[in-house]
Parts: structure tokens; sequence; C-alpha cells
């Protein structure tokens, strides 16, 4: 089946504007089954494999021949954040064909709930928490908004298949119908389903229809990782200390009358020097100091090398 010739004109340009070079295999399945059946839809494949499109791409089809004189899809979704990343993407998709798409939850603009409220149509997203808030301050636009409502769409449905949130969603959807009067299909979309049987019996509970989970081959995956490293250490307390005790300190030159020495002919090196020779006093007090020294060293191993007295005084030559 040429699933590609079936979709609207806006859908085809979205396509080739795209760059694609063919649909996947979830997207040519969930148009059979959404052109070809009037049964609910629950599509399982795996995470960025095109589900969301695969959805779409038939229903605004649909929405594109015989528009909906209400809302004609509401957009479930369990995360305010996933809704703002699909806003984006559906919003571009639906622009050619102005088919418009409006954000319901706590920070969305009020202006344009307002608007929707004044002329209900197009693509609604909301979380389940929202819809709750809605139905019961809005009771009374209800049959107005959803009237003529054709599709339900439930992304990420395992979020709710085994919590409370899951029951009370379905319950909403249920008193939803009931009040506007509609009788929508259901579209789930999952990439994580361990019983994809028993998740499509919980999508179509309380309703007049079945499931179809369409089979197909998602052909081999190439998974790309990256990983990316960080180092954030905060300096050390005695970072800063080490590097200056490393630098040796420079002693202030000692003044030559400190350190003068007597040197033979009777002059002290603090004396004037020779005239035509100049001399340097610190080099003369350094000089002096390491004679010092090494007289000192010499006595000492003298003295520590020189024999026991034996108790006769040496003999005098």
């Amino acid at each position: 089946m040429n699933v590609f010739a079936l979709y609207a004109p806006f859908i085809q340009d979205y396509i080739y504007r795209s760059g694609w070079q063919s649909l996947r295999a979830v997207q040519n399945a969930a148009g059979d089954a959404i052109f070809n059946t009037e049964e609910n839809v629950l599509l399982t494949a795996s995470t960025a494999s095109g589900k969301t499109e695969a959805a779409f791409f038939p229903i605004l089809t649909l929405l594109d021949e015989d528009p909906s004189a209400s809302v004609g899809v509401l957009y479930i979704a369990p995360l305010k954040a996933l809704i703002n990343d699909q806003f984006g993407r559906l919003n571009e998709l639906c622009e050619e064909a102005g088919i418009p798409v409006t954000r319901w939850h706590g920070d969305a603009n009020q202006s344009a709930k307002r608007r929707l409220l004044k002329k209900p149509r197009g693509i609604l997203q909301i979380t389940p928490e929202s819809l709750e808030a809605l139905l019961l301050r809005k009771h009374m636009e209800v049959p107005s908004l959803f009237g003529d409502l054709r599709f339900i769409v439930i992304d990420e449905i395992h979020s709710l298949l085994r919590a409370d949130r899951g029951l009370q969603t379905f319950c909403l959807i249920e008193r939803l119908c009931k009040l506007a009067g509609c009788g929508p299909r259901r579209v789930g979309l999952s990439a994580t389903i361990g019983s994809p049987a028993l998740a499509g019996q919980f999508l179509a509970a309380g309703s007049s229809r079945g499931t179809v989970i369409p089979k197909f081959d998602g052909g081999r995956e190439v998974w790309r990782l990256s990983m990316e490293h960080f180092y954030n250490t905060s300096p050390q307390a005695d970072e800063g200390k080490l590097r200056r005790s490393a630098t040796p300190r420079r002693s202030p030159p000692t003044p030559a009358s400190a350190t003068s020495s007597s040197i033979p002919g009777g002059r002290s090196a603090s004396s004037s020097p020779t005239p035509g020779r100049s001399v340097n006093p610190s080099a003369s007090s350094c000089g002096s100091t390491a004679k010092q020294i090494t007289s000192r060293t010499a006595s000492s191993s003298t003295t520590a090398t020189s024999p026991p007295p034996t108790g006769r005084a040496p003999r005098r030559r």
C-alpha cells in the first residue's frame, strides 16, 4: 500500500522539505491502520522512530479532507515538557494547512486558551491534570469544545498503565465523551511495552471499538553514543602557600663593618682599598666568613682525630 500517496498535499510537502528519502516502517503501518480501519490503534516502536509523525500524518490528512466543527484532536501527554517539545513540531507541520495547535497547562499562554474557547478547532495538547481542571471549570463549554472530536492521541501510554493516574485519565476521557456526546478513536504511542495485547485492551476500555496493533519490521537499528566529561575541582587551601614557600628568600646584604676581619699588613676589610684597585666589601666579608668556617672545621676534625693522652709529656727536640 502506497501510504505516501494518501497523505494530504501539505503533508507531502513537509516530507519533501525535511529531506526524507522514504517513510519508515512504523509510518507505513500506522497509515494503513488509520486509513483503512475505524478501530483504535496502538503504535509501539523504539525511541526516535517517528511515532508522532506516524500518528499525525494520517490524522491530519483526514481532518484536512473533512474539517471538524470543534477541536478535532485531543493530545494527552503525561508531562508539560513533552507537550512543549511536541508543540513546535506539530505547529510547523500544521502551519501550512492553517490547523491551529493549542497548549493547555499551567504554563501555557492564557490568550491562546481564550482564542480556543471562542473558536474551538485544531489540536489541543493537555496533561491529565489540566484536563480534569478543564472539565471542572469549563464544563459548560465542553460540548462546544469537543462536540466533533475525532481522535484522542495518548503519548507515553506505558506511564499510565500501572498507576492510579492512568485510571483517572481514562475516567476523564469517558466523562468528556459523555458530556460532549462524541465517540473519538484512540491512538496510543509508546516505546516500552512488555505486553502490547494487554495495553491494547486497556486503551480500548470503555469504548465501542477494538484495538489494532500494527506489526512491522523495524529493520536494523544503529545507535550512536557520545560521552562528555568535565572536571570541576575547587582550589586547595594550601595551593598558594606551596608555591610561595618553594621560592627561596634573598637575605639582605650584610654591612662590611659587621664582618670585618684583619688582613695581613695591618689593614681591615673595611679600610679603604688600595688606589687603583677595587674591593668588594661583600666578597671580602664572604671570604673571611668562609675562612672562619674552614678553620673551625679543621680544628674540629683535628680534635676528633687526635690520639688520647698517654700520661707522659712529649719530648722536646
